[in-house]
């Protein structure tokens, strides 16, 4: 493939046939961060009954202004007898509403004279009340499948008192390394040898993306090496990844031997950083494997993870939330002007009450990892553009998973 493609074609292309993975039953306790197989019906009303939203007084709207006695007592969790016409009832919050009252008075503004009250005249019908199944009625779907389980949502299945749900398997995926130049961080560095950044940077991504990494392997620069590898990979993962490797050089020994193995795909894409990125496809006892070679420059597997690798991982795992990064617009503080590449320049970015500013990291250069330390979004600039500060720009959101 001899022209530049657009990202979309190739994300086209990566997302071909995919579908989610199959689901597992899992401890809500355990399922932080994974993704419903299914739908989550409730079980149970939220509130289970009307309650109080205040400490105060309940009593029915019409004896609102009048002198009350006071004839029961209801705390949070104990039960509330109907209350006695011409009465009210100390009520503290949460606690349930008694059958024939049907608002609260804030103690703030009750009067009381030994064990009468007298509330407000102006109290309105349902003032301070918690009407049940306000937050959630019994058989509407509480949670729909491909939801990404985080704090809330497991609180919304602790109210239902859930302790198991399905969740999607997580994607493995295999991490190989190629290149006797890297070394991984503890070792000695030889002549013309650099440490392995990489791994642990993809690695923290998949993570976060809700991949499991089953294996982590250094790839040699050798032919028949690199073929067994990619055999093993493919046999434990469900997607390859490998850094550097796929272009033409005489030590570059992954693109022949993934297509020797199975299928590849070389393209060359019209963005900046990452031109390079090889998808392919690799035989294992069941079905296939994705390959997927991301350009062994760090910076470029940074932006490649981003673009291809997380909505790969949304869509193994039936996760929307993964399919593509938020938008945000911004006001750019850098000039730059884009060739016929698109440019995902690294930027932080400052929220402020006029509006979001972009702040480009000085040297964008793609061999420069530390202009993805501070990055919040990826200033996405199209090919022949020039930017101003000042100007619009799209950022795609790093800071939302």
């Amino acid at each position: 493939m001899s022209t530049l493609e657009p990202v979309e074609a190739a994300l086209a292309a990566l997302l071909e046939d995919v579908g989610p993975l199959d689901g597992e039953p899992l401890a809500t306790e355990r399922a932080d961060g994974r993704v419903l197989a299914e739908d989550v019906m409730a079980r149970l009303n939220v509130p289970p009954f009307d309650n109080s939203a205040m400490d105060g007084y309940a009593l029915h709207h019409a004896d609102a202004g009048r002198w009350l006695p006071v004839s029961q007592r209801i705390a949070a969790g104990a039960p509330a007898a109907p209350l006695a016409p011409g009465s009210c009832a100390r009520i503290f919050t949460g606690g349930e509403l008694p059958a024939g009252a049907d608002c609260v008075a804030m103690q703030e503004r009750v009067e009381v004279d030994g064990e009468r009250v007298r509330t407000p005249p102006d109290l309105p019908a349902g003032d301070n009340r918690r009407r049940r199944g306000r937050d959630v009625a019994a058989g509407q779907r509480l949670l729909a499948a491909g939801t990404r389980l985080d704090a809330a949502a497991l609180g919304h299945l602790a109210g239902q008192g859930i302790t198991r749900v399905t969740v999607r398997r997580r994607p493995r995926v295999a991490l190989l390394s190629t290149g006797d130049e890297i070394v991984e961080p503890g070792q000695p560095l030889g002549p013309g040898q650099i440490y392995n950044s990489n791994r642990p940077m993809l690695r923290s991504l998949l993570n976060r993306f809700g991949a499991e990494v089953v294996l982590v392997e250094a790839v040699p620069d050798e032919a028949e090496a690199t073929r067994r590898l990619l055999r093993e990979a493919a046999a434990a993962a469900d997607v390859v990844i490998t850094t550097g490797g796929v272009s033409v050089g005489e030590e570059d020994h992954v693109r022949h031997a993934v297509e020797a193995l199975g299928r590849l795909d070389l393209w060359r894409l019209a963005i900046r950083p990452g031109k390079p990125l090889a998808l392919g496809r690799l035989p294992r006892a069941e079905g296939e494997a994705r390959f997927i070679g991301l350009p062994g420059n760090p910076v470029s597997g940074f932006v490649g993870a981003w673009l291809f690798l997380r909505p790969l991982m949304g869509a193994l795992l039936g996760c929307p939330a993964l399919a593509s990064l938020p938008r945000l617009r911004a006001r750019a503080d850098f000039a730059t002007t884009t060739g016929p590449r698109r440019h995902y320049m690294r930027v932080s970015l400052d929220i402020g009450a006029d509006g979001i500013v972009a702040r480009a990291f000085a040297d964008q250069n793609s061999g420069v990892l530390s202009s993805c330390v501070g990055a919040d979004a990826l200033a996405d600039i199209p090919p022949s553009s020039r930017v101003a500060p000042g100007d619009a720009v799209d950022c795609l959101w790093l800071r939302g998973d």
